[in-house]
């Protein structure tokens, strides 16, 4: 069952879902993202984890506005070890249609690439494609 994280104004930010069939976390981010809107998001990612370990995440960026950089020192120094400690080992991430999403994207990639296997794709399927392939 999905879960909706919520900005004050109720705007739906962030939708997270175990995938017990494919075994995956799928997270979908929509709109303009904050720092407190990123890290509220990220250690939701991680609490799933640490309740039911999950070695996959497909993180969705297609309806993502804007950049985010301000939040991947964050992302680099506190969530990757937190995430990595709770089992996280292979991270497919669908890239926003938007420059300033990529080149955030692109930074964070830098950044923690080389914590664990993480992929950039233009679209869904060829994240799916890619997680179906990392063994469990």
């Amino acid at each position: 069952m999905p879960e909706y994280l919520r900005r004050p104004d109720g705007h739906v930010y962030l939708m997270v879902e175990r995938d017990p069939i494919n075994n995956w976390v799928y997270a979908r981010w929509t709109g303009i993202q904050t720092l407190a809107t990123i890290q509220e998001g990220g250690l939701f990612y991680v609490d799933m984890l640490r309740q039911h370990p999950c070695a996959r995440l497909l993180n969705d960026h297609r309806e993502l506005i804007g950049r985010f950089t301000a939040a991947n020192e964050w992302i680099a120094t506190v969530w990757t070890p937190l995430i990595l400690q709770a089992g996280l080992r292979y991270f497919a991430q669908v890239v926003s249609p938007g420059i300033f999403g990529q080149l955030s994207i692109q930074d964070l990639h830098q950044r923690i690439g080389d914590q664990f296997q993480m992929q950039l794709f233009p679209d869904v399927e060829a994240a799916r494609t890619w997680l179906h392939s990392c063994p469990d």
